[in-house]
């Protein structure tokens, strides 16, 4: 079983202050443009980096159709900011349960454990490896918001590399995928994709919110019995 894990609000709480600290730092870069005032107020949670910035440069008067001309500079300017502001410690931001959870999920030859995150690839894994929890995600596999814009493209993205690293070339198939998020998004994303979908309420968003999921959980630390309960 792939297992298909969103990072902010699923495996790290309130741990992405730096992380829109350097969107907003590579939009201006790339720019040449002011943080615009109101840039905290545009909708974060389960959108992609792409997306985020988008919606950022039309605030300081940007339009969308330049973010597209210059995006892989964004893409490398945003992963260099992270990088210069990165904590060096973010284990205090795990969620509740998420350290001990991968590390039994990660000795067990049934589960494959991945990515789905709008954060950009590198940023991603800066981020996790802060936080001590790199190890069980293998470079180079996982949908990232430095791959596409629209969360709903990443499951089959991750799918993709998930089949050339473990799968004979062939890609992951979904009935055999969960992904595992905070967020409406994440449950989209992956109904679009015909994947399996387990919600955790340890983001922004309650149980009732998230009741469109197979599975709802307070918390990861049920996570093994739910996935038991999808096999």
């Amino acid at each position: 079983m792939l297992l298909l894990f969103d990072i902010d609000g699923t495996l790290l709480i309130k741990g992405a202050d730096a992380h829109a600290a350097a969107v907003v730092a590579a939009l201006c870069e790339v720019w040449e443009v002011e943080p615009p005032q109101r840039a905290h107020g545009v909708e974060a949670a389960g959108r992609t980096d792409q997306a985020i910035a988008r919606d950022i440069l039309e605030l300081a008067g940007v339009p969308a159709e330049q973010f597209e001309a210059r995006r892989d500079d964004f893409i490398v300017a945003a992963a260099s900011h992270y990088e210069r502001l990165v904590p060096d410690n973010l284990s205090d931001r795990l969620a509740p349960h998420a350290a001990e959870v991968l590390a039994q999920l990660s000795e067990q030859t049934r589960y494959r454990c991945s990515l789905v995150t709008g954060n950009i690839q590198q940023v991603a894994r800066l981020k996790l490896g802060a936080a001590g929890i790199l190890y069980p995600f293998a470079e180079g596999q996982g949908g990232f918001g430095s791959d596409s814009d629209d969360r709903n493209d990443l499951p089959p993205i991750a799918r993709m590399r998930a089949g050339q690293l473990w799968n004979g070339g062939d890609a992951w198939p979904a009935e055999g995928t969960v992904v595992i998020g905070d967020t409406p998004r994440d449950i989209a994303c992956a109904r679009a994709d015909g994947a399996l979908v387990v919600a955790v309420a340890t983001g922004p968003f309650s149980a009732d919110q998230l009741s469109d999921a197979d599975v709802v959980l307070e918390d990861l630390r049920e996570l093994d019995v739910a996935l038991d309960s999808l096999s």
